[in-house]
């Protein structure tokens, strides 16, 4: 357009002839007629080149893309696998993948295989609505890398979000992230929107009804908010939670966080969290952390106590001191056949009897895995010492380093000095020492009496005592003057003498 423009004006005011122009401007006289004739320059005419090698393969390719209308859609063939099918099929067909991705995909235009939907921008008001969200991230925990499962609850109108790690999505950790969620916040959103999770939603219905959890429920109606549920494989429904999952773990998992706990990976969550607060997200008006202040005067107040977020069950102890609880079994220190309350958290479990906790134990997430406590079975040993070498609590105490080397020790010189048998049930009774006084304590009387070449229970039981009690405390500082009071004569045998001598003297002692 500017080109012809200027040949108009060149040829008004000045070369003037089409020559003139086509010689000052370097182009050929039949431009400068065009140009002269009409301002706006005619459509140019794009030849279609011919596409020998893909000629060949275009009846396979619309046969596949006919029969995928009738396919489900997570099992339509993509491009890759329509090339990798001809390359399979179709051998004497030479032709690049890129081509057939090019042509797929046009094809896949037409037939309406491949839709383009339309998005509507939303509008939130203050303390309206969040999205909650899990996400998947490794971390390297302890010197391990462990896989984390990640709660997210972004607020739409100010952008915030909080992040909690756990190493499994389970209800316990679902319902406890909220809390901490709640507490980031300083309050309560009026709608929380969430995809299908089972820790929510035990059946989808019609439309948009939902048969939620009734422990949901009960949680939902403690804290006072709303649920909204998008529809299944609708993921966009929540895109705000989405891609903030993705934002942070690209922005602040990576690289890979080295910690040494659960504790500290929240903590490092916790941290990079506060840091989001200082961007502004697109072409708001605003920072992260401003927005959250003003929302803040519009969220739900938190109530005044917390959910109880531990799942009950009622379990009996079987003949193996232990309880089964959801698929895992965990040992207590009661009798058989007694029925115990269990109570599940996110991480731990914890067996209650009599209104006592008598057990906590680390929840794990396998099946058909059996936790022991040696502590439990130590009353039960003291009947059975020869199960004790062989037994599984030993060797997950061994497992876990709560058996240090110096017990072995202990062991084999009381095993030495009285008996295989005689010699355990003394380690037995040592051990259960441990439970008044505490393991560590236990640990190390038993490495002074090492020391001192003394294996018997009851000076281990001494110097527990001494600890336990202390150093005795000093005497008050006494004049030595006052103590000439208490002086008394040296004694003397003068007497004896004289009696031997008296007797002598008779001829009564030879």
């Amino acid at each position: 357009m500017e080109l012809f423009e200027q040949i108009r004006r060149e040829y008004e005011y000045g070369e003037g002839t089409i020559k003139g122009v086509a010689r000052k401007l370097g182009i050929h006289r039949r431009m400068v007629r065009e140009a002269l004739g009409d301002a706006i320059p005619r459509e140019r005419k794009i030849s279609t080149r011919g596409k020998p090698r893909l000629e060949p393969a275009k009846p396979f390719i619309e046969a596949i893309l006919q029969a995928d209308e009738n396919a489900p859609r997570k099992q339509r063939h993509t491009a890759h696998r329509i090339w990798s099918r001809i390359r399979e099929e179709l051998p004497e067909v030479s032709i690049a993948e890129s081509s057939i991705r090019r042509y797929v995909r046009e094809r896949k235009i037409e037939l309406g295989l491949v839709k383009h939907e339309t998005f509507i921008p939303q509008s939130y008001a203050w303390g309206q609505e969040a999205q909650v969200d899990w996400y998947e991230a490794y971390a390297d925990i302890g010197g391990e890398r462990e896989k984390a499962y990640v709660f997210c609850m972004r607020s739409m109108a100010s952008g915030g979000a909080f992040h909690c790690a756990f190493p499994h999505s389970s209800q316990q950790a679902f319902l406890e992230a909220h809390e901490l969620g709640f507490a980031y916040f300083l309050g309560v959103f009026k709608t929380l929107r969430y995809d299908n999770l089972k820790s929510a939603v035990k059946k989808i219905l019609r439309g948009h009804r939902r048969e939620e959890t009734i422990r949901f429920i009960a949680f939902r109606s403690h804290w006072g908010f709303q649920s909204e549920f998008c529809t299944p494989g609708e993921g966009h429904e929540k895109g705000g939670v989405e891609g903030e999952g993705g934002y942070f773990r690209r922005n602040h998992m990576v690289p890979v966080p080295q910690v040494a706990s659960w504790e500290a990976l929240n903590l490092h969550l916790r941290e990079e969290s506060r840091r989001d607060q200082e961007r502004w997200i697109g072409e708001r008006s605003q920072s992260v952390g401003a927005g959250m202040a003003v929302e803040r005067e519009h969220l739900g107040g938190l109530a005044e106590e917390g959910f109880d977020l531990a799942a009950v069950h009622f379990p009996q102890v079987n003949g193996s001191g232990c309880v089964k609880v959801l698929t895992n079994f965990y040992s207590v220190p009661v009798p058989v056949g007694v029925e115990v309350q269990a109570k599940v958290h996110s991480a731990y479990v914890e067996i209650w009897h009599q209104g006592k906790c008598v057990a906590r134990h680390e929840r794990c997430f396998n099946r058909q895995q059996k936790i022991l406590n040696l502590e439990h079975y130590l009353d039960a040993l003291t009947k059975k010492p020869g199960a004790f070498a062989g037994s599984t609590p030993l060797e997950q105490w061994r497992a876990q380093g709560r058996w240090p080397a110096s017990f072995d020790r202990y062991w084999e010189m009381l095993k030495q000095r009285r008996g295989k048998q005689d010699g355990t049930r003394a380690m037995i009774e040592a051990l259960l020492l441990g439970r008044q006084y505490g393991y560590p304590a236990l640990k190390e009387a038993l490495e002074k009496a090492l020391d001192l070449s003394c294996f018997d229970v009851e000076a281990l039981r001494l110097l527990l005592t001494a600890e336990a009690s202390g150093k005795r405390a000093a005497g008050e500082a006494v004049d030595i003057g006052v103590l000439r009071s208490y002086d008394r004569p040296q004694p003397t045998t003068a007497n004896y003498d004289q009696l031997l001598e008296r007797y002598s003297a008779r001829g009564v002692i030879q």
